[in-house]
């Protein structure tokens, strides 16, 4: 990857590399867009192959935050920042501090929080360091079940728009990667009465849902071997792809999980076979939208409302995308790319702000 040339077809400002030598600590924090307000995403801990691999999934990431944010309406750029290593074993107070630090020396362009292998202990020991955290346990605690609850409303207009009903009982929905968000999410499934199955790559994760809830479990390997009504991806993203299409045997796709789409044609390709699939940014926004909730003073009522409204949020992507007969992602960049192009024109006269 030509990373400059990356960074300036799809408009990125900073890509940082941080080493500390006391704990081992390595990392990539990438900045894509500051238009609406400094940059917000999670931290990311992965024992990524190679430091390209890495690379490539803070960009794709970051660049992900910056439509996420516009089309949930926040006053936020987006950022992400990975971290190279085997979560099992770097972790340690110094770690998480010495990671602060370097987010602090970004001086409030950049503002973290949990993501994949971090959690709220995790973020507390980074609070020591910096004020630029959110998604802390004295405020809003684990974002998960937030954004959980925003796949679920997702889910639901995306049952309203393929079935004419909303009604997610006796749907078929497998749910891959059962982490916090898609453990919350098949609790709020299970409680509509959708028919759930689960797969995942670690058994002691399968063992707890299915200890927990009525679900079937499905080994990772046939995992695309049955029909389903609703597929609903929450582990990493690329799932859709050309060796995957192919195999899909569902009605919808809506989950968690970020980037998706491998590429933004894997979105014709799903149109084309007939599937409705909901854009993931708009979906999985739930958990942003409620640490965005504590810098304007944290009000769990009001996180719950403004979450809800991503079921309206996606029948007006599938609106536009008929209307202007394009994806429903190409129609969720459309939204995105527009509120940060008003926005960015009606900041162009100077005004002082006391």
């Amino acid at each position: 990857m030509n990373k400059f040339d990356y960074m300036a077809k799809y408009g990125y400002e900073q890509l940082i590399y941080f080493y500390d030598k006391e704990t081992g600590l390595k990392g990539i924090t990438c900045i894509h867009d500051t238009t609406l307000g400094p940059a917000l995403g999670g931290t990311r801990l992965w024992n990524y192959a190679s430091e390209e691999e890495a690379v490539e999934d803070a960009l794709r990431l970051a660049r992900g935050m910056t439509y996420k944010n516009a089309v949930a309406g926040l006053n936020l750029g987006g950022g992400k920042t990975v971290l190279i290593g085997d979560p099992e074993k770097v972790k340690s107070e110094a770690y998480w501090r010495a990671f602060g630090r370097y987010v602090q020396s970004l001086n409030g362009r950049y503002i973290t929080a949990e993501d994949v292998n971090t959690n709220t202990d995790d973020m507390d020991y980074i609070a020591m360091e910096t004020s630029n955290i959110t998604g802390l346990k004295k405020t809003s605690g684990d974002p998960s079940p937030f954004t959980a609850s925003g796949v679920y409303w997702g889910m639901r207009a995306s049952c309203l728009e393929m079935y004419g009903s909303d009604e997610l009982k006796d749907k078929k929905v497998l749910v891959q990667g059962i982490g916090q968000v898609g453990y919350n999410l098949v609790k709020f499934l299970v409680q509509d009465g959708a028919k759930v199955f689960v797969t995942d790559i670690k058994k002691a994760k399968l063992d707890r849902i299915a200890s927990d809830f009525p679900v079937t479990i499905i080994p990772p390997e046939d995992i695309f071997k049955d029909n389903y009504d609703i597929f609903a991806p929450c582990a990493l993203g690329a799932i859709i792809n050309d060796e995957t299409i192919p195999q899909f045997k569902f009605k919808i796709i809506c989950g968690a999980a970020n980037n998706v789409l491998k590429e933004e044609r894997h979105g014709i390709a799903l149109q084309n076979l007939g599937i409705l699939y909901a854009p993931d940014y708009v979906v999985n926004a739930g958990g942003v939208i409620n640490v965005y909730q504590e810098i304007l003073g944290y009000d769990s009522e009001e996180a719950k409302r403004k979450v809800k409204k991503i079921y309206n949020k996606v029948l007006e992507i599938f609106k536009i995308a008929k209307e202007k007969e394009i994806t429903p992602a190409q129609a969720a960049n459309h939204l995105a790319e527009e509120r940060i192009r008003v926005i960015r024109n009606i900041r162009s006269n100077y005004i002082v702000r006391k």
